[in-house]
This record gives structure tokens, sequence and C-alpha cells, in this order.
């Protein structure tokens, strides 16, 4: 069974044996054949894809007709005589479709190398490259909710995929630990002594972060409504800021509370965070007066109203003025501007970032913009450094709305997930039914939370997974003798299509760690799930004579390790027994 806390970077890197998908082979032997039927032609993109009329399909003829001067027809006829004597069948089709086969014992020994080999032979494509994924990122002292729950799910399942490929990934979880807010509660509690909220304090029914929470709410009340104890909480900023060491202790108590809270979540949710990931605020609030001064020094941060702004040079808001990251507010005080843009800086100067992932929801998109944008004018980000705001859209409730309480409140996290475990009768299964249906979603667009349908067991659910591996694993057990290819027999159609998707995993990968987009892996082993279910019904695995039966074991034994890989690269356990 797949364990979705597995130890991080448990993939071997860079010696690491490769098998090239037969749709990266295919598309070598039609590159070839093109450079042999039109010279001029070498390097032109052989345009191969999977095929509803074949095994796969080449568009080569009907791109490259213009570039020959020729028909699409008579370049394909050309591309085909050029194929005969390679492994691959071809023929033409319509106006000038190339439809591809790969022959029987191609395909079987293809599934052969990838049983054989470690990571079912999937390429390091990420290796060398060092990439920090910046997600979750909760408020201490605050209990975390569902507008927490896409971006610490997408973004564990971005680390895990890239770490798979090869990436070097540097996890961070960009905490929110600093702020006027710490000294309203900070203050408080030295004015309530007997306010209990450390863990020592409570029993074991009660949350810390729910007694922090309530704590700081009532803060705030205060703060709003008595200007006297608004005075000294901001005199409690100034002293945390300054250093004060028993304002700063009771601040790292704080922040040590929240961490444990959020750990606990984070096991429950198999999140690959721990606290050497943590990348609070506070740890920039040194470098911010430097980093305001070098982009003052430099002409990009100008005052504005008492503040220190940074003005775009490329957006403008909607009276044509140019848009503003705020620096500096009147105050003296720093914005999230300032801070992010001191943490860009020190994931590319110090932790030599080739890549920097924000999993952050959609309405941030300008202020990255600027972020982004301030760091290359400030010649931090470079061409070497690949950024990227991986936005997502929201968690709806059932009328469509964003998903709140009755009473109108933020949905905590740790209810939600109660929700579905006990829709599903089981936390596993309803731990990883949130986070496929969350997974399974285009990232940029909203979705309704709906457990009864996330724990469904038809339709495209981590359940019908779970219980897909499940039935493989039992098939397995049940065998009396050992999988083993024979590639001179022939495939049944089932056996071919379930053959050619499992050859698909390690492209699939590839295009997720393109495109950032974790919904295709979701895709992907729904199909393979289903060319299973398809390739059981019409392919009997045990009753089959033994020649027969050894192949059969063997896709099934490749679709069980297919399956259990995908699922732990969501984060999903994959059950042996359901």
């Amino acid at each position: 069974m797949t364990d979705p806390t597995t130890p991080r970077h448990a993939v071997d890197r860079g010696d690491r044996v490769s098998v090239p998908s037969l749709l990266a082979r295919i598309e070598d032997t039609v590159g070839a054949a093109i450079a042999r039927a039109f010279p001029e032609l070498a390097g032109a993109d052989p345009v191969v894809r999977r095929s509803e009329h074949a095994d796969f399909q080449s568009n080569a003829a009907l791109a490259a007709a213009r570039n020959a001067r020729r028909p699409p027809g008579e370049v394909a006829d050309r591309i085909v005589d050029a194929l005969a004597g390679t492994d691959v069948t071809a023929t033409v089709s319509g106006p000038g479709f190339i439809n591809i086969g790969a022959s029987d014992a191609t395909i079987w020994a293809q599934l052969e190398n990838r049983l054989t080999t470690p990571h079912l032979g999937i390429a390091a494509t990420e290796y060398g490259r060092r990439t920090v994924v910046d997600y979750s990122g909760p408020n201490i002292a605050k209990e975390m909710h569902v507008g927490h729950l896409r971006t610490t799910i997408i973004g564990d399942a971005l680390a895990r995929i890239l770490d798979f490929l090869g990436a070097d990934v540097v996890r961070q979880n960009h905490l929110g630990d600093w702020g006027t807010q710490f000294g309203m509660l900070i203050q408080y509690l030295d004015e309530h002594p007997d306010a209990a909220w450390h863990h020592e304090q409570l029993g074991p029914d009660t949350s810390t972060i729910s007694a922090l929470d309530r704590l700081y709410r009532t803060a705030r009340a205060e703060f709003d409504a008595d200007p006297h104890f608004a005075a000294r909480a901001r005199e409690r900023v100034v002293a945390l800021q300054a250093g004060d060491p028993r304002t700063v202790a009771t601040w790292r108590d704080i922040v040590a509370e929240s961490e444990f809270a959020f750990q606990g979540i984070y096991a429950r949710l198999g999140i690959l965070l721990d606290a050497g990931d943590a990348d609070g605020e506070s740890s920039y609030n040194g470098d911010l007066p430097g980093l305001v001064a070098d982009l003052t020094d430099a002409g990009i941060a100008t005052p504005s109203d008492g503040a220190l702004v940074c003005h775009s040079a490329h957006t403008t808001g909607q009276d044509g003025s140019p848009v503003t990251l705020m620096v500096r507010k009147t105050d003296g005080g720093y914005g999230y501007g300032a801070t992010d843009l001191a943490t860009i800086r020190h994931r590319i100067r110090d932790l030599k970032a080739d890549r920097i992932l924000y999993v952050v929801d959609s309405r941030q998109a300008l202020h990255f913009q600027l972020v982004f944008e301030v760091a290359r004018r400030a010649g931090w980000l470079t061409d070497r450094t690949e950024v990227a705001h991986v936005t997502f859209g929201m968690v709806l409730g059932s009328d469509g709305r964003p998903f709140k309480t009755r009473s109108g409140q933020t949905v905590r996290l740790v209810d939600l997930l109660d929700a579905a475990v006990a829709r599903a009768g089981e936390e596993r299964t309803g731990i990883g039914a949130v986070k496929y249906a969350d997974l399974s979603t285009s990232r940029t667009k909203d979705y309704l939370f709906d457990a009864d349908r996330m724990v469904s067991l038809s339709g495209n659910t981590s359940v019908y997974l779970q219980y897909a591996h499940a039935r493989i694993v039992s098939i397995l057990r049940k065998a009396t003798s050992e999988p083993a290819i024979d590639p001179t027999r022939p495939l049944h159609p089932a056996e071919r299509a379930l053959a050619l998707a499992l050859d698909a995993f390690g492209d699939t990968l590839t295009e997720v760690a393109h495109l950032l987009e974790p919904h295709r892996l979701c895709a992907y082993l729904y199909d393979l799930a289903r060319a299973f279910t398809y390739f059981y019904q019409d392919c009997p695995v045990l009753a089959a004579p033994p020649p027969v039966r050894a192949n059969r074991l063997a896709l099934c034994q490749l679709t069980a390790r297919t399956l259990s890989t995908g699922l732990g690269l969501l984060g999903i356990a994959a059950p042996e027994r359901m």
C-alpha cells in the first residue's frame, strides 16, 4: 500500500534508468522517416498523437505539405514509404493522416521493461533543477480554514511529482507570523494571565489553535472598542520588533503552538511539510530596511503620499495610472510587498532556485505580477530562474457560493475533513476523497464541495481508483503462478488498450510538471482504471490457460504499480483491501 506520507526525496537521481515511451520512440522513428523522405524537412515536428483509429497517428504530412510544396497525401505516402523496414506499420488515411501501429512483440517488450526497471522506467526529466514550491501558508494563531485547502493539496502534489521526476525540491511554507495582530494578542495574553491557550493548559479534546483563534478575536474586539488597549497593543508591536525578550518569548510560544497544530492537519492530510519548511514573514524582517533602501537608490521605489511604492512600468489601473506595489506604509511599517520581494530575492540569491512556484489563489495575480516585475527591474530575477504564480479557483458550497457555515463564518478545515470522513465511513478513504476532488478539478476553476459525490464508488473519484487498485491486488493475491511476459503471444484488443495506457504514465507526469496541472494525472489514472475494467471484462485472468494467464497477470501487476505510484504522487493512499 502506498503511504501518502512517504519520506521525501525517496527517488534516486541522475543515474536512473529510463524506458522511453512508445510515443517518444515513434516520434523519433517518424522524424527519421521525414528526414529520409524530405531532407530539407529534417527536424520537423512528427506531430504524433494517440488515436482512436490506430495506436498512434501522425499529422506531420499536413504540417509539412506547405514547406514541401506538395499535396499532403503525396507527402504522407512518401513518409510511409520511408517507414518501411522499421518496427512500425503505417498507412495513409483521409487527406494525409498517417495511422501507425506498434507490433505486439514491441508492446509486450515495452511492458516487460517497465516491470523490471525501477520507478517504472520513468525518466528523471526534472533532474538537477532546484525548484522552490511555496504553498499552504497559514497564519500563526489562526485556524486553518477552507481557504487553505487548495494551496496545501495542489502544492503538495506538485512537489511530490517534481520530486519523483528528479527535481531538487525545496518546500516553503510562508507563514503569516508577523505584524500588528501579534501586538494585540500578546498584550491581551499579558493582561489576562488566566486565559488558557497552551497545550499544557488544555484538555486532550481542546485544540490549542482554536483557543488562540478565539483569544485573538477577543483581543481584536477589545482593540477596536478600547483606544487605551489599542495604544498598549501598538506599543507591544514596537517591543516585538525591537526584540524585547519577554515579548519575543511569548511570540515564540504562540508560533510553536500554532505550528504544532498545523502539523496535526498536515499529518492527517498526508502533506509533506514539516517545521524545517517554515518560511515565516518574520525571518525577513531584518532584511526589509536594506532592501527598500536598495530599491530607493535604484529609483525603483519612490515616495507617494508619505508611503514608498513601486510603480509598474507595464500595468495600469482603470484610471490609466500605473498600478503600484506598496513596500513601506505611511506609518513606516512594511507591507506584504516588501516581504514578498525579500522572499523572492532570498530564493534566487541564497537558495539558488532554478524555478519558483507560488501556489496561491488567483485573487493575488496582480500582486505577484508586480512582485515579479520589481524583482526583474532590480536585477534579482533573470532568465536563469523561472517564476510562476500557480493560481487556483475557490471551493464552493452546494449553493454555488464560497463555502461558508450557516452563520456565514469561514469553514474550518478540520470540520471539512470531518464531514468527508463521516460520509466515507473511514479516515483514509475520506481524506483521499477530499484531496482527489480538489486535484481532479482544473486548478484554475472553482469547484463544488460535494461530499456525497466525492466518496462515490463510480465516476472519477479517489474511491473508484482505490477500489480498482484493491481489486487488482486481490487478483494477484489469488494467483497460483507468477506474472511473466511471453512477447510472442498476440495481444487481445483490450490488452493492447491497457498496455498503451500504461505506457503513457511517464509522458503524463512530464506534462504535469511542465503545465503544473495535477488534474491531468487524475484524468490519466481514471482512464487507466477504466481501461483495466474493460480488460478484465473481456480477458479472464485467473481462469485463462497458463501461457495467457502469465501475460495477463503481468498486465495486472503493472497496472497496480502504476495506480499505486500515481495515487502516491497525489498524496493519496492505495489500499490493498477495501
